[in-house]
């Protein structure tokens, strides 16, 4: 699996990551979490919380992934290169 920083896919890590609020930025991480999806790097419980999200522009998927205790892999996967707030 390759994982957050790996060559090649800085511009899906990008994409997965686009700041909240922004238009059309919850299609984006959709878009970006749907490739993830099937390469099989996401469980499809974690795409259908992207798949919800994604046209509320200002909800942060991921905190609503830990909201509802779901995509744990995902959610560790992602904090291994998550910036600090």
């Amino acid at each position: 699996m390759a994982g957050p920083g790996e060559e090649g896919d800085e511009d899906l890590w990008a994409q997965v990551r686009t700041p909240v609020g922004q238009a059309w930025s919850g299609r984006a991480r959709y878009a970006a979490a749907m490739e993830f999806y099937q390469r099989g790097e996401m469980s499809a419980e974690t795409l259908e919380i992207y798949r919800i999200c994604c046209r509320l522009d200002n909800e942060n998927p991921l905190d609503v992934l830990r909201r509802w205790k779901v995509g744990a892999d995902w959610l560790a996967r992602l904090s291994a290169d998550e910036p600090t707030r």
